[in-house]
């Protein structure tokens, strides 16, 4: 019988005593059947400085972080970084996020999602979300592995991470690649979702135009628009979802959670959302602001609110 690639990695794991613990780095795809993707010399780059910056991802993985089982609640969540779909600041709102869940006792799971790239994937626009979809599978399908709950698996997403993970929330039911195999036959839709400033218009004053044009083209036809225009996808069975934005937040303007919560609302879709007078864009932790560091404790009162 042929091991899936996944399971062979965990195996490995196993028999070398290293077990799943902090920082298991799994690739999403098996090498050569990647979906959408178009064989090329670009390759991956990583530039550490105050913040780590992924570009240009060929291999997308998830990065595991996982607390002591004896504080352990079952939760976890998967996390999107932003980076306007051209980067990901990979440390900043990836695995600084994961680490602070572990102290609440949440798996955190960094994806590294691909990037929109005319080089080197076709249908681009689908690529990031085709890869979210699988990392939810695939947490998922090894929830045994990681002592989470299948049942208690949840996103979180920050700027244009926050549109990938919200595009998630909505769009998990489409079918965008080819089954590869039995992780695809398990459900992609969390069990409840967290948005930080994130971008979920496209086409209207309030948009991120960078993100917009790396996703779908300076030109886009109008069905991409609405397609990926979250605001206009939401549907009586969209994820609860928890949204934090600050008032002057000049990048992705804080309207665009504003129109997230009008659609939940519209089809009783339990939402909460805190909306902070300053504290502009990308602040994540928020961790030298006492008043906006709030959002994590208000984020994990939501969290057991729902149990």
């Amino acid at each position: 019988m042929k091991i899936p690639i996944l399971v062979s990695f965990i195996l490995t794991l196993a028999v070398s005593g290293i077990g799943i613990s902090q920082d298991a780095v799994i690739p999403l795809w098996p090498k050569d059947k990647i979906p959408n993707r178009i064989n090329t010399s670009e390759q991956e780059i990583r530039k550490t400085g105050d913040i780590l910056i992924v570009s240009k991802v060929q291999e997308p993985g998830i990065e595991v972080y996982l607390p002591s089982k004896s504080n352990a609640t079952g939760e976890a969540m998967l996390i999107f970084p932003g980076g306007g779909y051209g980067i990901l600041a990979y440390d900043w709102e990836g695995s600084d996020i994961a680490k602070f869940l572990n102290g609440k006792g949440i798996a955190g799971i960094v994806v590294k999602y691909r990037l929109p790239s005319d080089n080197s994937q076709k249908e681009k626009q689908y690529v990031p979300l085709i890869d979210a979809q699988r990392a939810l599978r695939v947490v998922r399908g090894m929830a045994k592995e990681f002592n989470i709950n299948p049942d208690r698996i949840g996103i979180i997403g920050f700027s244009a991470g926050g549109h990938l993970a919200a595009s998630l929330g909505t769009h998990y039911n489409d079918t965008l690649y080819e089954a590869q195999d039995t992780y695809d036959r398990l459900s992609a839709k969390p069990d409840f979702m967290a948005l930080g400033y994130p971008v979920i218009t496209f086409g209207e004053p309030s948009t991120h135009m960078g993100s917009q044009v790396n996703l779908i083209g300076e030109e886009p036809n109008a069905d991409l628009v609405t397609y990926f225009s979250i605001e206009k996808q939401v549907t009586e069975d969209t994820p609860p979802t928890f949204l934090f934005h600050a008032t002057d937040d000049e990048a992705v303007p804080v309207e665009n959670s504003l129109l997230f919560y009008k659609a939940l609302k519209s089809k009783g879709v339990s939402a909460t959302m805190h909306i902070y007078p300053e504290g502009g864009h990308g602040f994540s932790l928020a961790t030298k602001n006492t008043y906006l560091r709030g959002w994590t404790e208000r984020m994990f009162e939501w969290i057991n609110s729902l149990k």
